[in-house]
């Protein structure tokens, strides 16, 4: 609770993607623009410097971008529900069984970012939102292949964040290696007690990373607005669906998920 005040002040909703680096004088001289690879936001002037040089570079890009010109899905379902999900559900064509997805599911792509910029001695907490990215929500056409607008969104899930499990970590270990977030699992169960990322099913959602300073002054909650700054990749976004629609979703998953091994080798021969 401490780090999402820092993060976010007392307000109850985490700001918009484009919010991210507006605040009040940093801790020492404004910060301009990123060092090293793009980060969200035209500059970072107004951060404590420890943040503001950071920079987030978003791995297996070439994946996000194929799914992202299919229109990326990704799978929530409640706890204890069988899904029937294109090409991998319950029952397969030819009768063959296999044993219900899990009830709360894990993101593929797997949001992975490497970071540079950080202060190594410095104490840092990653977490990751998602936000809606709009008012709608949607149905998907099978004549056409395409998802079309159904309507007003429904009712906001409520707000989640995911901290990585290693949090809080000096810079130097976060940018030693890759930081992945392969424990986040989506859920569309409103009553779920897991701590899990709760989503509307037919709704699109931006997943978005943010990086915070564990500031040690004691009143270290009047500069929540200098220490994070937060970075939104287009190409993660995605509709959240309780099966997958588009079939050429389901093979690319399955063609590239290196879980979904059992899938191919059952796959008839040619």
């Amino acid at each position: 609770h401490r780090v999402c005040s820092q993060i976010w002040g007392a307000g109850p909703d985490p700001p918009h993607p484009s919010a991210a680096f507006l605040g009040g004088p940093g801790e020492g001289p404004s910060c301009g623009a990123g060092l090293g690879w793009a980060s969200e936001g035209v500059g970072a002037s107004g951060k404590n410097q420890r943040v503001c040089h950071a920079a987030a570079r978003l791995e297996m890009g070439s994946l996000w971008e194929e799914f992202n010109r299919l229109g990326t899905e990704m799978i929530v379902t409640k706890a204890g529900r069988w899904v029937r999900e294109r090409g991998q559900g319950v029952l397969r064509a030819g009768g063959t069984s296999f044993p219900p997805p899990s009830p709360r599911r894990r993101m593929f792509p797997t949001f992975q970012v490497k970071l540079s910029g950080l202060d190594p001695l410095a104490d840092y907490v990653l977490l990751m939102d998602f936000i809606p990215l709009d008012d709608k929500r949607y149905r998907y056409a099978f004549h056409s292949s395409s998802w079309l607008a159904a309507g007003r969104a429904d009712p906001a899930a409520p707000g989640r964040v995911h901290f990585h499990p290693d949090s809080p970590a000096k810079g130097a270990q976060w940018m030693r290696q890759i930081v992945s977030f392969d424990k986040l699992k989506l859920t569309n169960n409103l009553l779920d007690d897991n701590g899990h990322i709760i989503l509307n099913s037919m709704h699109r959602y931006q997943p978005r990373f943010h990086i915070v300073f564990v500031d040690p002054r004691r009143d270290s909650e009047r500069f929540a607005h200098q220490n994070f700054k937060s970075f939104s990749f287009p190409e993660t976004q995605f509709m959240a669906v309780t099966a997958y629609q588009n079939h050429r979703i389901t093979q690319l998953k399955i063609a590239s998920n290196p879980f979904a091994k059992g899938f191919r080798d059952c796959d008839p021969e040619p």
